[in-house]
């Protein structure tokens, strides 16, 4: 059973060492896309207009809650329950819309640069297939070192028509 788990991994050794293997720093990319523009203009529309309905909220529940104040004295217990239960009801759904706003917006966020992804995407395909590329790792914090020859976030810039400084191709 052991020379068979030495024997797997000696294989997919001498085959990882027979591809070539390329890195390429996505967010970098996404930086340098004119259309990340019109994203952040989309993104913090949508984060506005999440404001004005939380807004609309708050100030529906402070015009309850003094609507409760002035009539208390002159509510039945019934009413003071119903009136007590709007205003928890209320607060709650506050609360609800508040802890759903980072979510809301993680969501809106996905949709807008899923496009973008995707031509990231298919000109990172078409770079990898000419050069020859068996595999491609993104970029992170993680890598020590990346020989630039093995990185194709410039080659992948130029073949979606985004030109660089010199100053800016050393990242």
């Amino acid at each position: 059973m052991k020379f068979l788990k030495i024997a797997v991994f000696f294989i997919g050794l001498s085959t990882f060492a027979q591809g070539k293997v390329g890195a390429v720093d996505i967010d970098y990319i996404m930086s340098k896309m004119p259309e990340m523009t019109i994203v952040q203009t989309q993104l913090g529309s949508y984060g506005k207009q999440l404001d004005v309905d939380l807004n609309k909220k708050i100030d529906a529940y402070k015009i309850l809650a003094e609507d409760y104040k002035k009539g208390e004295p002159t509510f039945t217990p019934e009413q003071k329950k119903e009136k007590q239960e709007a205003l928890l009801n209320l607060d709650a759904d506050i609360q609800k819309f508040q802890q759903n706003g980072a979510k809301l917006m993680e969501i809106k966020q996905q949709e807008y640069l899923k496009p973008l992804y995707q031509k990231i995407g298919v000109a990172l395909e078409k770079i990898a297939q000419a050069q020859n590329y068996t595999q491609v790792l993104q970029a992170t914090q993680d890598i020590v070192y990346l020989d630039p020859n093995y990185d194709l976030t410039i080659p992948i810039l130029n073949e979606l028509g985004i030109t660089i400084t010199a100053e800016e191709g050393g990242k």
